[in-house]
């Protein structure tokens, strides 16, 4: 358990391109497969091209949704990782942090 980066419910991350990124507060949910990303912040910054496509099951219903490739620095550690995109603008975070993450080395504390 040592070498786990131990991260809270909401963290500060870097994503983006190649091209361009970005720090965001995103939303650390254990509950969801794939990270998910708000498609205006993805425009900003030039993420894709569109990789495949990936069915979201959520509360609001099931819906077919676009996934990227983006960079991705949490707590020092980078990485490429696939994000769904979805319009999060109502939200209070714009990027969030699922499982297809946190299984490449962190733990997540609540408190």
């Amino acid at each position: 358990m040592s070498d786990k980066i131990i991260i809270g419910l909401v963290e500060e991350v870097e994503i983006g391109s190649n091209e361009r990124k970005k720090v965001v507060a995103a939303k650390v949910d254990t509950g969801a497969t794939k990270s998910s990303i708000d498609i205006n912040l993805a425009s900003e910054l030039r993420l894709g091209p569109v990789i495949k496509s990936k069915l979201v099951k959520s509360a609001h219903g099931n819906k077919l949704r676009p996934v990227v490739e983006a960079h991705v620095k949490i707590k020092g550690k980078e990485l490429v990782a696939e994000f769904t995109l979805a319009d999060r603008s109502h939200l209070k975070y714009a990027a969030l942090i699922g499982v297809n993450i946190l299984k490449e080395g962190f733990m997540v504390d609540p408190s």
